[in-house]
């Protein structure tokens, strides 16, 4: 199966997929524990973000949907990533059933307005593309994420260990 991973260009980003050359930075932004700090892991080790990153690539061929890499129109960096997976967490038929929606900002690129930017085209594509419910786990300490997460319609559903839980049944409009 080969599907095509849309790119998506807002006023400051480009939305794209995950390319070889990506992987350095990748790899850099996944080890910083201030990336990690909310989403209750150490820094990655750069074998496990390689992992990471081929399962990135792997579910746009696997489900249609998955993550984009963030890249800052100004200086074409990569900045992060954003966009929908099935984690299968086994987390309860309510949350393992839908895709899951993440994000990540490289430290530099955080409380910048990029997060809300890049994760609300990211919906934006979804509600036309594939649409239904959506999940979020949010560290509630992470207020950035949980404001953006509240923007885009996500509700609290319940508690699991450290996280909320938390379901958008639709869009906003």
């Amino acid at each position: 199966m080969s599907r095509v991973i849309p790119t998506i260009n807002t006023a400051r980003l480009t939305l794209r997929a995950f390319r070889a050359e990506d992987f350095d930075r990748f790899a850099e932004i996944w080890a910083s524990p201030e990336v990690t700090r909310y989403i209750g892991a150490e820094p990655r080790a750069r074998n496990t973000s390689w992992d990471m990153f081929l399962r990135n690539a792997g579910h746009w061929q696997m489900t249609g949907f998955g993550q984009w890499a963030i890249e800052d129109h100004a200086t074409k960096a990569l900045i992060g990533q954003a966009g929908f997976f099935h984690g299968m967490r086994g987390l309860g038929e309510d949350f393992d059933a839908h895709p899951e929606a993440g994000w990540v900002l490289a430290p530099e690129a955080q409380n910048q307005g990029y997060g809300w930017e890049a994760v609300s085209a990211a919906h934006d594509w979804f509600d036309r593309v594939i649409t239904g419910p959506l999940v979020a786990q949010i560290v509630p300490k992470n207020v950035a994420s949980v404001r953006v997460a509240s923007r885009l319609g996500y509700a609290e559903m319940r508690a699991a260990g450290d996280v909320m839980l938390m379901l958008r049944r639709t869009p906003i409009n």
